[in-house]
């Protein structure tokens, strides 16, 4: 008899033709502009660079757990949610090693297997994968385009069916950069409550938008539906490699409570976040407000350049860009004379700038393309103006 895996990781794993024409297109052209980089730490960041070395206190030696998390650390999160207006304590934070293993630990509370998640569409291509790894099932609603990506409240509803467990909401989105807006917050709550469904809300990108003036109302103000907000140093400090997420829950009391008990015992299972990441948590923090101000200031220029490009094609410019409050990436809209893996094979060969497609995170209009704006402005400026200028001669 054969070893047999499981049905959870039976992905299709071959290569699709996009990535392999664009493996050959990187070894071939070596100053291809990459604006599909998310990392953070290979963009030129300053502000960053100085926390690990903040790991490196003498208390980390000593091993006393707390399956939630070291209190200071909570403290240092509760802090961090007050900047975004959210009144909460210490026990109602859960820390984790990433915002991914929150998803999962979430799935593991809320749904056995075969019941299902509401997760939004457009969106980044993860939530099948941390899903089908807890045998839970993703259903889509759509975020309708043409009302800035808004949350379509009525295929929402109608989405959910005796399985459901859980709305996602991810704010502000990945890709499209749109918060939720706060009337459209409150009608997911309402549907929440009547039909007893929790809220995870995703909110990794909040300290990132793109317009002072922009205001955006945490999740982790919901008191009417249990509701779940997930951050984490990967985005809010551009530290990815320190592993550290957060779990803030919200919502009736004693529905929370018994949440965080059961949360608790699901923390304690695993123990996965190491103490010396707890123990800098609280002065990690501290420089959030540095390395926000740097990156942001990025992100502001990069999109002026962005525009700037565009307006100089004309006012017949083949190509715009999508309206958004926030993130670490924009869409653009181009010209449908091509299909969206040759816009981004063309764009590669001809501008030496490397672009993803719309379809990768379910856009369907076959006309979008992602643009990273995290690049060093010395690298995107220029990127940017070989793009326009190739898709103004390609359209």
């Amino acid at each position: 008899m054969s070893l047999r895996f499981s049905s959870r990781t039976s992905w299709d794993l071959r290569e699709d033709a996009l990535h392999t024409s664009l493996r050959a297109l990187r070894a071939r052209i070596p100053d291809l502009a990459d604006l599909t980089v998310s990392n953070p730490t290979i963009v030129g960041l300053a502000s960053p660079r100085r926390l690990p070395a903040l790991l490196a206190d003498p208390a980390a030696a000593t091993y006393d757990p707390d399956p939630r998390g070291i209190a200071t650390a909570r403290e240092a999160v509760v802090r961090y949610a007050a900047l975004h207006e959210s009144v909460i304590t210490a026990e109602q934070v859960v820390l984790t090693a990433s915002t991914s293993e929150a998803y999962a630990w979430l799935f593991k509370l809320l749904c056995d297997p075969g019941d299902e998640v509401l997760v939004p569409t457009p969106s980044y291509p993860l939530f099948e994968y941390l899903a089908g790894l807890e045998h839970v099932v993703t259903r889509t609603y759509p975020l309708v385009r043409e009302e800035g990506y808004r949350v379509d409240l009525d295929a929402l509803r109608a989405a959910i069916t005796e399985r459901t467990r859980a709305i996602v909401c991810v704010h502000p989105n990945n890709p499209t950069g749109t918060l939720v807006r706060e009337d459209d917050a409150r009608a997911i709550a309402d549907v929440a409550v009547e039909r007893g469904l929790a809220i995870l809300a995703d909110e990794v990108f909040l300290d990132f938008l793109h317009d002072d003036a922009t205001r955006a109302r945490s999740f982790a103000s919901e008191e009417r539906a249990l509701t779940f907000t997930l951050g984490g140093l990967s985005k809010a400090c551009c530290a990815p490699q320190l592993k550290l997420g957060w779990i803030l829950a919200t919502g009736p009391e004693a529905l929370r409570d018994e949440a965080l008990a059961r949360l608790h015992v699901v923390a304690d299972t695993y123990l996965s976040v190491g103490t010396p990441i707890q123990r800098a948590l609280p002065e990690i923090l501290s420089h959030r407000a540095e390395i926000a101000a740097e990156l942001g200031a990025r992100l502001r220029e990069n999109l002026a350049s962005l525009d700037r490009a565009i307006a100089a094609l004309g006012g017949d410019a083949p190509l715009r860009r999508v309206p958004s409050h926030g993130g670490w990436s924009t869409l653009v809209e181009v010209p449908r004379v091509m299909t969206e893996d040759e816009w981004v094979l063309r764009l590669a060969e001809e501008a030496r700038v490397l672009v993803q497609p719309g379809w990768f995170f379910d856009i369907e209009d076959g006309g979008t393309l992602s643009v990273s704006l995290v690049a060093a402005p010395s690298v995107f400026a220029p990127a940017i103006e070989r793009l326009t200028q190739a898709v103004k001669r390609l359209a």
